[in-house]
């Protein structure tokens, strides 16, 4: 039985491809009888399938040597387009944290979407969420990854407009979706350079070229550059990251796998890529800036909104720019703890602030408070979530941030500076959103917020436990360091940040009503922060101004210059034919006189240009 689901691992991403499809009916309207409840529970079986073979595969190949698939779809002459899948405990464990973690959020959707009128299309959607990630897990060829990335795109975008009665909705899909084109663009530059120059996409196979290839700088920081930039469109990091913001216009339970899971697909991606991303030491430098400007920007960022999924969405974009600084510095290994760790967390804090949401009816955090009474099971899940986030032992984050920190506390500390300021910021920022939320006096809209229905609870009460029980999990893959071998100094620092920023997070003053500083100088940084640096607007001043100026200059050269010879040359066609016609006179003698002489005039140009006269005139 097990060497029959090991064969067929392949098959893990098509379950929610296969749930995905048999949704449309209902998605599409052409059943309507049965309302959408059929197609959700069959969606739901297909997720339950895909997670209990992967993990049953997951026990059956942990400790061993990873194994891969090869399947051709078309081969002729020359031409090989085959995929090759990779079967090892990462990938595997990988399709485990997906379809579990999607198991979880179809769950929680069947509450919190329980009245909406389109939810087989949600269920559609989510279907194809899982299929574009599981498959990226499995995935061993570059062209496959990127293939998975823009079904990944796609799906963002139909998520994120889901409710596209909303213009802002509609807006927010359309940045989404440009954002990323961007990045995408530049990928696919460097996926089809590196067939031309490699000759094969197979990663196994890059990685041997890599090991002897011997490119020019400028080939190498192009080719590294653009293979960064898709994974940083994906994971919102800066200069494309403004789109995961609007993103969360979106349904929450859809916002739960794309902070936690879809992010991650891109950050992957870019971690199997790093033995072709090592040819460039631009391009690792690239990374390290890029990883350090959004951690530390986002997270200052997020101490400043006022949008409880917003705060969180920039929090996400912090943590991606440390897996980015990670991979930067070749630590791959630590790149996968954070995204392990920090997935789960995050996907925690979006259920339990999408139980607020559902029951207040508002995503303003001034228009919360006092709820911890009110709603026990999802404070718990906050809290919990925050303090898996954050280096608090002992915790799945805690052991990430300080096995990294530790291997680089005297070869790099500022790297330990970046760690440290970025988790008492994300200390900081949960423990402001903590207050808000459910401390205080009672709002008009939380006077009366009921804890949710069982749909909504029993997901966010099974990933409270297993967020608890993390810790345990590392420690039975033997990925926990021994007390004799950790850095006092380094956990102490660590430690001290996250008790310092739930300090300044429990002490600062935070009034409903406060909405900008009456002191000019708060009202700046306050406005800098909340407005993300004007970032949005610098855009619009220099890209989107010289677009729509070379747009301008486009269409008045189109109208102008273009249109102008054209017409020019019709006018002068139709001004020559009425004048001809004023010369038909009907003698067939004059027509021929008229050829004779203008067959004369062109034999007289013809011979004049060959120079046949220069021997009669000398």
């Amino acid at each position: 039985m097990n060497q029959i689901l090991f064969l067929t691992s392949w098959c893990i991403p098509f379950y929610g491809l296969i749930g995905a499809l048999f949704t449309l009916p209902w998605a599409m309207g052409l059943i309507r009888r049965t309302g959408p409840r059929p197609a959700v529970y069959f969606n739901l079986l297909t997720t339950v399938l895909a997670f209990v073979h992967s993990l049953f595969v997951f026990i059956d190949i942990w400790n061993t040597e990873p194994q891969s698939f090869l399947i051709t779809w078309f081969k002729a002459v020359d031409f090989d387009l085959s995929f090759a899948l990779e079967v090892s405990p990462v990938s595997v464990g990988a399709t485990v944290l997906i379809t579990g973690l999607n198991l979880l959020a179809l769950t929680y959707a069947l509450g919190y979407m329980e009245k909406d009128w389109a939810l087989a299309r949600f269920f559609a959607l989510m279907g194809f969420f899982e299929a574009a990630l599981s498959g990226l897990a499995i995935s061993d060829s570059l062209f496959l990854s990127y293939a998975l990335l823009e079904m990944l795109t796609l799906s963002t975008y139909l998520l994120v407009g889901f409710w596209y009665a909303q213009p802002l909705v509609v807006t927010a899909a359309r940045d989404a979706f440009l954002t990323k084109r961007v990045g995408d663009l530049l990928l696919l530059m460097g996926v089809v350079t590196l067939a031309t120059i490699a000759g094969s996409l197979n990663f196994s196979n890059l990685y041997e070229w890599a090991q002897r290839a011997n490119l020019s700088q400028t080939t190498s920081t192009l080719l590294g550059l653009a293979l960064i930039a898709g994974p940083a469109g994906k994971c919102a990091q800066f200069p494309l990251h403004l789109w995961l913001d609007e993103a969360m216009e979106g349904p929450n339970p859809a916002s739960v796998m794309r902070n936690s899971l879809v992010v991650a697909g891109g950050a992957f991606v870019l971690f199997k890529l790093q033995p072709i991303l090592a040819l460039s030491p631009v391009a690792l430098n690239a990374l390290i800036i890029m990883g350090t400007v959004t951690a530390v920007g986002a997270s200052l960022v997020s101490i400043a909104q006022i949008d409880i999924k917003r705060a969180l969405s920039h929090s996400t974009s912090a943590y991606m720019g440390l897996v980015f600084l990670a991979v930067g510095m070749q630590q791959g290994g630590v790149a996968l703890m954070l995204l392990l760790t920090h997935g789960i967390a995050k996907a925690l804090l979006f259920m339990s602030t999408g139980s607020v949401i559902f029951t207040t009816n508002t995503q303003d955090l001034t228009e919360m408070g006092g709820l911890w009474s009110r709603m026990p099971a999802t404070t718990t899940a906050f809290v919990v979530g925050s303090a898996g986030m954050v280096t608090l032992l002992p915790l799945g984050s805690f052991w990430a941030m300080l096995g990294w920190a530790d291997g680089l506390a005297f070869v790099s500390p500022w790297v330990v500076a970046i760690l440290v300021l970025v988790n008492g910021l994300t200390a900081l920022n949960l423990t402001r959103l903590f207050r808000l939320i459910f401390w205080g006096k009672p709002q008009p809209k939380t006077r009366r917020a009921p804890e949710v229905g069982w749909q909504m609870a029993l997901p966010i009460v099974t990933l409270t436990v297993i967020t608890l029980l993390l810790p345990l999990m590392l420690q039975q893959w033997y990925l926990l360091p021994d007390w004799e071998s950790i850095n006092w100094i380094v956990m102490t620092l660590l430690v001290s940040s996250t008790v310092l920023g739930i300090g300044i997070g429990s002490s600062i003053y935070l009034h409903k009503a406060w909405s900008r500083s009456r002191v000019l100088t708060w009202r700046f940084l306050q406005d800098l922060l909340g407005y993300d640096f004007y970032i949005d607007r610098l855009y619009h001043v220099t890209v989107v101004g010289a677009v729509a100026l070379f747009s301008k200059i486009s269409a008045w050269s189109d109208r102008y210059l273009v249109d102008g010879l054209i017409n020019l040359v019709g006018f002068a066609a139709i001004f020559s034919g009425q004048t001809l016609k004023y010369s038909i006179s009907g003698r067939s003698q004059g027509y021929m006189l008229t050829i004779l002489i203008g067959i004369s005039l062109l034999g007289f140009f013809v011979s004049w240009s060959s120079g046949l006269f220069n021997k009669f005139l000398f």
